[in-house]
This record gives C-alpha cells, sequence and structure tokens, in this order.
C-alpha cells in the first residue's frame, strides 16, 4: 500500500522534475528544429530556449518564471485500498513544492484575485480521477503557463462540418494568437464527446510524447497535415518569423451527439513541461523525463 508520504514526496519530485528539465522527446524536438531554421533571428530564439534548458538543470531552477498552474491525471486501480485523501496529499504537496523548488505562486481567487500563496486553491491543482482495473496507480502531471492557457478554445462546429472545419479552426487560431503562447507550440486537440470532454480530450493530449505516433490512422494523418500547414504560417519561434511554429500537434476524440461536432484546442509553450509517476510493485516511482 502507498503511504500519504510517500505519495506527497513523490509528488513534490514530479513537480521539481517537471519545472526544471523538460521531457527528452521536447529537447530532441527542440534541437531539431534549431537545425532546420536559417534565420539568424528564428536560430537565436532556439539557442536562448536551450541555453535556458542547460542553466535550468545547473541550477536547480525553474525553466520559465510562470512556474504555471498543476493539472494532475490519475489512474487508480479499482483493487488498490488507499487510506488517505488524494487531493489533500496534492495539495499538501503542491504547497510544500511551492516552497522548495521554489516557484511562484500563481493561484488567485477567480473575482478577488486574492493570492493563496500555495499554488493551491478551489479545485487547484485539478485533479481527474479515473478508475481502471487492477491494482495500479498512474498520476501524470501537466504544468501550463498563462501564455499558453489563455489561448485555449471551444467550437462547436456543425455536424457535417467535418475535418475541414477542424483543420480551419486550429490555423485560424495559431494565426490569431502569434507568438502570444510563446512559440513553437504543442496543440493539443480534441475531437467530439461534448463540450467539456472536447477541452479535457484537447489538455490531455498534451501528455502524449512527441515521437509517439497516435495509434489512430486517420487522427495521425489530421496531426501531420496540421503540423505542416501550421509551420508554413511563417509565426516562427517567438512568433518572431521562421520554419517552426508548432513542435507537434497531438489529437484524441471521442464518441458525440448525432447533431453535435465539439473540438477544442488546448496549447503548451515551447517549454512543454510535464512528468509521470507509476507504480512500480509496492514503490511509487517518477518516470525518467
Amino acid at each position: 500500500m502507498v503511504s500519504e508520504a510517500e505519495f506527497q514526496k513523490t509528488v513534490v519530485e514530479m513537480l521539481r522534475k517537471a519545472e526544471i528539465t523538460l521531457p527528452r522527446d521536447v529537447i530532441r524536438a527542440l534541437e531539431r528544429c534549431r537545425a532546420l531554421e536559417r534565420t539568424p533571428i528564428a536560430k537565436l530564439q532556439f539557442d536562448c530556449m536551450l541555453k535556458n534548458l542547460e542553466l535550468a538543470r545547473k541550477l536547480g531552477a525553474p525553466i520559465c518564471q510562470d512556474t504555471g498552474t498543476f493539472t494532475f491525471f490519475i489512474q487508480l486501480g479499482s483493487e488498490l485500498k488507499l487510506d488517505f485523501d488524494l487531493k489533500k496529499a496534492l495539495d499538501k504537496a503542491a504547497a510544500q513544492a511551492t516552497r522548495e523548488v521554489p516557484l511562484r505562486a500563481n493561484i488567485v481567487d477567480p473575482l478577488t484575485r486574492k493570492n493563496t500563496g500555495t499554488n493551491t486553491g478551489e479545485r487547484q491543482p485539478t485533479v481527474h480521477l479515473e478508475l481502471v482495473r487492477g491494482k495500479g496507480l498512474r498520476v501524470d502531471l501537466l504544468v501550463k503557463g498563462a501564455g499558453g492557457e489563455n489561448w485555449s478554445r471551444l467550437f462547436m462546429l456543425r455536424p457535417g462540418d467535418g475535418e475541414n472545419a477542424i483543420e480551419r479552426a486550429v490555423l485560424l487560431t495559431l494565426v490569431e494568437a502569434g507568438g502570444q503562447p510563446c512559440p513553437p507550440t504543442i496543440v493539443g486537440v480534441g475531437i467530439g464527446g461534448s463540450a467539456e470532454l472536447a477541452c479535457l480530450l484537447a489538455k490531455r493530449a498534451l501528455l502524449r510524447p512527441l515521437d509517439q505516433l497516435n495509434p489512430n490512422p486517420r487522427l495521425a494523418m489530421l496531426e501531420r497535415r496540421l503540423t505542416l500547414a501550421a509551420n508554413k504560417l511563417g509565426i516562427g519561434p517567438m512568433g518572431l518569423g521562421g520554419k517552426t511554429t508548432v513542435l507537434g500537434v497531438r489529437a484524441a476524440e471521442a464518441a458525440c451527439h448525432t447533431a453535435s461536432l465539439p473540438m477544442a484546442i488546448a496549447f503548451q509553450c515551447w517549454a512543454a513541461r510535464r512528468s509521470r509517476a507509476r507504480l512500480i510493485g509496492r514503490e511509487l516511482r517518477v518516470e525518467a523525463p
């Protein structure tokens, strides 16, 4: 059985790793895109990003001053017994990481704008819990700054609009956003379900590594078309022009009502921060980023 102390310690480690070190697939994508650029300003932006990552790793400091909000996706085995409150443990871990890493306190009351100082608050951190078979436990963390989050979009398309309308919505949103979400971004696209499910699908899709193909062939083709089209827009790194506007597109779908076609977009900035922990035997381990 996983104890509350072990769970909290693991989540603090997840937060620390996510804030300081990017996953290998993201670093490789940044390096690859830097090699493709031809203009000095685009190369300079990538050089700054890669130098930023090097300094963050050496100094043990967050990659970005906007240390973001925390969204946890938890898969909990129905046969695994936990004798503590998951949400309270996550709140304690967020507050501890805020003090110790340290992290900027970003969470405020939506109306009074009062800051808690702990990166916790009403429904923050956000937790999505999924019950699965067995005795497993997997915790995925997505860290998102406000630049990308502010460009989240929901479209209620007509049921017959199809993939052309989805692609048009993504590309028009990219053009409108320009450099504000700190490109090159990763774009999550949620298709179908309902209004709230499409948004959740889009955000959760951002957890899939850039070097991992979509298991759905049709969605894989959609991702490829959107990536190619987005990188012809010329927005470039930090919106200053270049060949790389997105590092990739991640799409997910759910069945929907016959009279509806919800579609949502979620942006992740170039500092695509995420981490994962998994129960191995009796030990909850943070996986290598």
